[in-house]
């Protein structure tokens, strides 16, 4: 399912017009991006949590010519499933 799919559900599901499930599926993701980029940690109950995890700066290799490169240190979003849609997912 792409973001699409997903406004189309919503709007199917709530009877709302295209444009008003996108806008609040715009919502959602806006607030869950601004979250994350203040560090907040994003716990959905059943479904899972998103996390910010760091990584240092290192010095890498360029595997083309084998010459180092430093790679600066970055945070990057990190996804964890829920005990609950873990066990959904995998019921037969």
């Amino acid at each position: 399912m792409n973001k699409s799919e997903l406004i189309e559900a919503v709007a199917a599901q709530k009877g709302l017009s295209y444009k008003k499930a996108e806008e609040i599926v715009n919502t959602i993701f806006d607030a869950m991006t601004d979250a994350m980029i203040q560090g907040d940690r994003i716990e959905i109950r059943g479904f899972g949590s998103f996390v910010i995890n760091s990584y240092k700066a290192y010095t890498g290799r360029n595997p083309k010519t084998g010459e180092s490169i430093a790679v600066k240190p970055k945070k990057l979003p990190f996804f964890k499933v829920g005990k609950e849609l873990k066990e959904r997912v995998d019921k037969d």
